[in-house]
């Protein structure tokens, strides 16, 4: 279902949505607003949920990714265009997909959840990836959804196996004057030799051309991604990279993680499993990923831990945020939302926290990372990629707020944890999703909550 409130230029995707009280600066609970109008749309019950969305910030209308269907809807959620994306016969132990080669494996009606949903406004078309065929993406045309292409042919057009809605994430990164790049981070479901976990990926102009989603760079020794290796589920059976959030900021490419890592607790000789949540960046013009950083991130509040990383958005400062904070008025600010703790990554707790960042302070982190690793001080810190410590190696040069890597020191981890500021704590009623903006120099963050609430 998706509600709109008739005097709203936004567009929300919850199950049910109903307005809560607002919380005013003090702590103190205002008298809810009256309700108001609000326009929905409701898809056939037989199609299952909805799983992604996007709104053409042109035209204002809204793409709406679902389990067998993609919807192109007016900005009063009027139905335009419908394109049928599945069932389809499929087994998720066919690879490559049995469109490519026939597969031993028993066939059935497969619905196709989506997975990925993007706007490529250069190229004026929809991205739309589904969970049928490991994962393939069809290109579709934003004026009345006709496919434009849906490449199957090669490896690199297989993205992930994986068959949950929130599995893939996926930021564009624009040119000018050459084709753009299409950075994709995917959970692989204990497949890494077939699926990198990070790669950067040709959009090309033409849809049906060749190249589409061929890796930026590949050769026999260095490519364009990051897989993690076989080895590291020998350590955690079940480890994988969830990407919660990606975007692009000046001249890098981020994502917001959720992995399992061991640990031994104080006083104990056996290791037991949590999850951490991590920043990965990378520069956006490194073709073979040494610039990859990954720095763990969280809250705390009242000696409360908020490990378990639920959302996030990227927005600006705003003149009043930005004095407090000391940033300018146009700084990156990220806003995420944390569940307590760090243990369960299915059953998060319903305790959880709005913090946020100031992204020039990780950024500086990163860099005091990167340079006292070229000092050759420690190791690289990231076990779950070299699955043993490998120390640091000494360079002489400089590493500015720009540095993009080399072929040594590469990929790093970053070992002490950046903390967020808490802003604002929810103990009942779980905070699963936020977006914010500046309106009249004031920062405002929208949450929505496990039980369908939007606080704003």
């Amino acid at each position: 279902l998706i509600m709109l409130p008739a005097m709203w230029k936004w567009t929300c995707l919850v199950s049910h949505l109903l307005l809560s009280t607002t919380v005013s600066p003090l702590g103190r609970q205002q008298p809810p607003h009256p309700k108001r109008p609000f326009i929905t749309f409701t898809g056939e019950q037989a199609e299952g949920n909805f799983n992604h969305l996007v709104v053409d910030e042109r035209t204002g209308h809204i793409y709406l990714g679902a389990v067998n269907r993609i919807y192109k809807l007016s900005s009063d959620l009027k139905v335009l265009v419908t394109h049928e994306t599945g069932p389809d016969d499929d087994n998720p132990k066919c690879y490559p997909p049995r469109i490519v080669q026939t597969c031993n494996e028993p066939l059935t009606p497969t619905n196709n959840i989506n997975k990925m949903l993007l706007i490529d406004y250069k190229e004026n078309r929809l991205i739309a990836c589904g969970s049928l065929y490991q994962g393939i993406c069809k290109l579709l045309r934003l004026d009345d959804l006709f496919k434009l292409g849906e490449p199957f042919h090669k490896k690199e057009h297989y993205l992930s196996g994986v068959n949950e809605s929130g599995s893939v994430f996926g930021v564009i990164v624009s040119y000018s004057n050459m084709d753009d790049k299409l950075f994709i981070a995917t959970a692989v479901d204990g497949k890494p030799e077939y699926f990198p976990t990070i790669s950067s990926r040709k959009l090309t102009k033409n849809s049906e051309a060749d190249g589409m989603f061929a890796y930026v760079f590949h050769d026999e020794f260095v490519a364009s991604m990051i897989k993690i290796p076989s080895d590291t589920f020998t350590i955690i059976p079940d480890f994988d990279i969830y990407y919660i959030y990606g975007f692009s900021s000046g001249n890098f490419v981020y994502f917001l993680t959720l992995q399992p890592e061991m640990i031994s607790p104080p006083g104990s000789t056996t290791k037991e499993q949590v999850y951490t949540s991590k920043l990965v960046r990378l520069c956006k013009e490194d073709t073979a990923f040494n610039s990859y950083v990954e720095v763990p991130i969280g809250c705390e509040k009242n000696g409360v831990e908020y490990r378990l990383l639920q959302a996030a958005y990227l927005s600006k400062a705003g003149a009043i945020l930005a004095r407090s904070l000391g940033v300018g008025p146009e700084d990156d600010i990220l806003f995420t939302v944390f569940s307590k703790g760090q243990k369960r990554k299915m059953k998060s707790l319903d305790e959880s926290a709005l913090c946020i960042f100031v992204l020039k302070n990780i950024n500086d982190r990163i860099k005091d990372r990167l340079q006292s690793c070229y000092r050759g001080e420690g190791t690289l810190d990231l076990a779950w990629l070299k699955v043993k410590d490998i120390p640091c190696s000494s360079a002489l040069l400089t590493i500015d707020d720009n540095f993009c890597g080399l072929d040594m020191n590469a990929p790093l981890g970053v070992s002490s944890m950046v903390r967020g500021l808490p802003i604002f704590t929810e103990d009942g009623d779980r905070m699963t999703s936020v977006i914010a903006y500046v309106y009249k120099n004031h920062s405002l963050a929208f949450v929505g909550t496990k039980s369908g609430k939007l606080k704003k």
